[in-house]
């Protein structure tokens, strides 16, 4: 295997336009697609578009033409020809897959079960209210939380199968109490067609299973077919296309996240350990897509991390997919010192943050912009990705500068609720008037002094 991963020495180069290259390459903008995947879309397509002008044709066709749509571009795209009745997994099969499941698998799924309801409930919003009295004046303001009726996840299986997936978006809806999850995944064995993906789902009490993926899966949950009615709020993670598609129908319903690549920034001093650091940068690039990149200001531990990395890839079964990223995506970085790390840390906002230092809390107080972080040596991802109980559902792209992980709250609407009495108004009569007039806003006022006057 021929590993070559991007090196950077701060002391001797700045290393801002090379970080903001790759954070550019990591944007899922659509406007990038390899060779093969021109002709591919040439030969489905007639001509040469990009992948969000595909999107945007398949979202619109299933728009359009409803249950129709979706079987042709699933037979297209997915070389599966499917009709309404096998489209949806039967309650049978599903039931089917829980009995074959092994006691085995069954512990770890509700041993994860019980660890994301805990954490998801610990955090979960409540209602809020708030009385200002004053003599007779009395003003009552609250803050109602209710679930989302309606919510459509999104679950990978074009090259794995992700059940940690449906883990990770149903149970935080179930704690939020939506009471209608609908969940699509492609038709392949690593999706639809997987004993494990189908038990994961009946153990969690999910009744809606569609064999269906990609563009025309979102557009489908975002807009209604037959046989799928329309979603209020579609999460989860996917290829570029998924992603492209969550954006084109966001407005028609809400999205969690326009999610790129898998990603981890990991920083280390002198008292990580290679190996450990070496299999922690793999973790994620064997996704592949997936960036990794090692932060250091110990300067040995760059070709420590290297000879690692070129050892353990020998003996991954996806090692040729990790090496792939390493190459495209990875970086092995060594900054002048720990301000350094944090700083461009900080630049790349990245999904996954591993501070595996000799003291993880006194770099985690500088850390501004992160989706997760993993404190230690002993914290792999790999704990949040499938056990913790924080969701790994995670901005990427840079996102995390302004926005968050997947939880329970994201499953809930909220509306305020305002109730005054007479003096109330009448004390609040001056300031609200004023402000409306200054604004231009008369009706605004006069639906104020209208309750004001002597009857």
């Amino acid at each position: 295997m021929n590993l070559n991963i991007l090196t950077i020495d701060c002391l001797t180069e700045d290393p801002q336009a090379t970080l903001a290259e790759l954070r550019r390459k990591l944007s899922p903008r659509g406007d990038i697609v390899s060779a093969a995947g021109r002709q591919r879309t040439i030969a489905l397509f007639g001509e040469p578009l990009s992948p969000r002008a595909v999107v945007q044709r398949i979202c619109s066709e299933v728009r359009d033409r409803g249950l129709e749509a979706l079987l042709e571009y699933t037979s297209r795209l997915d070389q599966k020809e499917l009709t309404l009745d096998s489209m949806r997994v039967s309650t049978e099969e599903l039931a089917a897959a829980q009995a074959a499941a092994s006691p085995a698998l069954l512990h770890t799924l509700r041993t994860i079960i019980g660890n994301i309801t805990e954490f998801q409930q610990a955090i979960l919003h409540e209602d809020v209210r708030l009385v200002r009295q004053n003599g007779t004046s009395r003003v009552e303001l609250r803050q109602r939380y209710l679930p989302l009726k309606r919510v459509g996840i999104c679950v990978p299986g074009g090259s794995a199968a992700y059940p940690s997936t449906v883990l990770m978006t149903a149970i935080p809806a179930k704690v939020a109490g939506v009471k209608e999850i609908a969940v699509v995944v492609p038709p392949t064995e690593f999706g639809g067609y997987n004993p494990a993906m189908l038990a994961t789902c009946a153990e969690v009490g999910i009744t809606e299973v569609y064999r269906v993926g990609g563009a025309q899966a979102v557009a489908a949950m975002a807009y209604g077919v037959q046989g799928l009615p329309r979603v209020d709020k579609i999460v989860g993670p996917g290829n570029l296309f998924v992603a492209l598609a969550k954006q084109y129908v966001f407005g028609d319903v809400d999205i969690d996240s326009i999610a790129g690549p898998s990603e981890i920034v990991l920083l280390a001093d002198d008292s990580a350990d290679a190996k450990l650091v070496a299999a922690d940068l793999l973790s994620q690039a064997e996704h592949n897509p997936g960036s990794s990149v090692l932060m250091t200001w110990h300067g040995p531990l760059i070709e420590e991390v290297r000879k690692e990395l070129t050892r353990q890839l020998a003996n991954l079964p996806r090692g040729d997919l990790a090496l792939a990223s390493l190459n495209d995506y990875g970086a092995l970085i060594l900054t002048k010192d720990a301000a350094q790390a944090i700083e461009l840390t900080n630049l790349l906002a990245p999904e996954h943050l591993h501070i595996s230092t000799n003291d993880p809390e006194s770099i985690l107080g500088k850390i501004q912009n992160a989706g997760a972080i993993f404190l230690g040596h002993n914290t792999p991802v790999a704990v949040g990705d499938y056990i913790a109980g924080p969701s790994h559902v995670l901005p990427t792209g840079g996102t995390a500068r302004f926005a968050n992980g997947l939880c329970v709250n994201d499953f809930l609407k909220r509306s305020s609720v305002i109730c005054y009495n007479r003096d109330a108004l009448d004390d609040a009569a001056d300031d609200l008037c004023r402000l409306a007039e200054v604004e231009g806003l008369t009706a605004h006022s006069a639906s104020v002094k209208i309750r004001l006057e002597d009857t």
